[in-house]
């Protein structure tokens, strides 16, 4: 394992997460839970398939993730994170936060997938955690769905489709980011082509104040 040889937290961090590529195969595994290679690939546009298999089995030498044999009819190994990995979370949500700014010009050739946005809904706060549960439903022009679940003050994600969603929103990667973020006000995104469908309430409940 390549070291800083710094007796140093962050350097220590960095010794086994800093190398490019394993944060976002750990946020590919916070989003989505147990993957296939294949899942992963998907995920990490760009990433070579050796590279991918380096990067694994050099988190699953840390301690970060762990493969198992899923039975029939799957029957392929499926990695995921251990308890140790599932604390990068955090660190995750709080890189998330500070890298919002950049996201304001983004690259014609920037790739995107929906359950990107799964780390950085699970931010989000219910406002009114003794109301009934709601489903949110998240698409991404040309991208799978994301679905929001709200319920009891938590907020759990994940990818598909809701069967009756409380509230849908359809609209760019720009759009949909900077409402969950708080940065734009959902009234004003709508002006810009975001489609909202279903209860606005529901929506709102669990957005940043900011947003409304």
């Amino acid at each position: 394992m390549r070291t800083y040889g710094q007796f140093c937290g962050i350097a220590k961090a960095l010794d086994l997460v800093g190398d490019r590529w394993t944060l976002l195969i750990v946020r590919e595994l916070l989003a989505l839970g147990p993957c296939r290679h294949t899942d992963l690939r998907n995920g990490l546009p760009g990433i070579a398939s050796n590279l991918l298999v380096e990067r694994l089995r050099e988190l699953e030498q840390a301690g970060l993730i762990q493969r198992e044999a899923a039975p029939p009819p799957v029957a392929t190994t499926l990695f995921s994170l251990t308890d140790r990995g599932l604390e990068l979370e955090s660190v995750l949500q709080e890189l998330g936060r500070w890298g919002l700014p950049l996201l304001h010009e983004p690259l014609a050739t920037d790739s995107f997938r929906t359950h990107w946005l799964a780390v950085p809904a699970r931010r989000l706060v219910d406002h009114t955690p003794d109301r009934p549960p709601v489903l949110l439903q998240l698409h991404a022009d040309g991208n799978e769905d994301l679905v929001i679940e709200v319920i009891g003050g938590a907020v759990h994600t994940h990818p598909g489709r809701a069967d009756s969603p409380s509230a849908a929103l359809t609209g760019t990667p720009e759009l949909l980011t900077a409402v969950l973020s708080g940065e734009l006000d959902l009234a004003e995104a709508q002006d810009q082509g975001l489609r909202l469908d279903g209860d606005p309430d529901a929506l709102l409940r669990v957005l940043p104040r900011t947003a409304h």
